[in-house]
């Protein structure tokens, strides 16, 4: 909740439409003071920094890296929010007092079958031919997670490729090496411009982080 209203009102202070047309009462800044909370990102993926900070969010990154292995007979859609919760958990060591952790995990899943990070250029090649021309499903896993409370929940959005040709799979892979992505590829680069003809659900969860559902928790919280 801190989050949430201190950017509501800072917002509120500095937005030159409203400058000099809001002042906020000492309450206000009361509740500032005694809400906020520091919300500390347990993840190094430059887009989950990117969307909080676009959202408004004051945060640091701190993380640790942990095996991203999970159960074989684990459901695909479970692999996701549990491999959060793992994160946020290994993270709690930089929980001092009032602070928040935020983790998250993205999965691609096509025919019930998981696509994580690719391991090299053949690997990436061999995803992103599969999902030419193919509907799959993202789900990005987000724990928060205090002293005192954790909350899991996941983002769903439903993708559509267009069909992509050998060399236009091959032109993305050498030209922007998306060896850190779930699937092989990112929404906000080359594949997101030409060749994603459809979403169900929300573009931010693709990139990385279901920023609609954060705010929401993180106002609960």
């Amino acid at each position: 909740m801190a989050a949430v209203e201190y950017f509501c009102c800072q917002f509120l202070v500095h937005e030159p439409s409203f400058r000099g047309k809001f002042e906020p009462s000492p309450f206000i800044f009361y509740l500032l003071i005694t809400l906020n909370r520091p919300l500390i990102l347990a993840s190094k993926s430059p887009r989950r920094s990117q969307l909080l900070r676009e959202a408004g969010f004051d945060f640091t990154v701190q993380s640790f890296d942990i095996d991203e292995s999970f159960p074989p007979d684990m459901p695909c859609q479970e692999v996701a929010p549990w491999l959060a919760q793992r994160k946020a958990r290994a993270s709690a060591v930089f929980i001092e007092d009032r602070e928040i952790i935020l983790s998250a995990d993205s999965v691609v899943i096509l025919d019930n079958v998981i696509y994580n990070k690719p391991a090299d250029e053949a690997e990436a090649f061999d995803m992103l031919n599969k999902l030419s021309g193919r509907q799959h499903l993202v789900v990005t896993g987000v724990c928060l997670l205090s002293k005192e409370k954790e909350v899991v929940f996941a983002g769903h959005t439903k993708v559509w490729f267009a069909p992509m040709t050998p060399e236009e799979i091959w032109y993305y892979i050498r030209n922007w090496q998306p060896f850190d992505k779930a699937g092989s590829y990112g929404a906000q680069d080359w594949i997101g411009h030409c060749k994603i003809t459809k979403i169900e659900g929300t573009f931010q969860n693709v990139m990385g982080l279901p920023v609609d559902l954060v705010y929401q928790a993180l106002s609960q919280f």
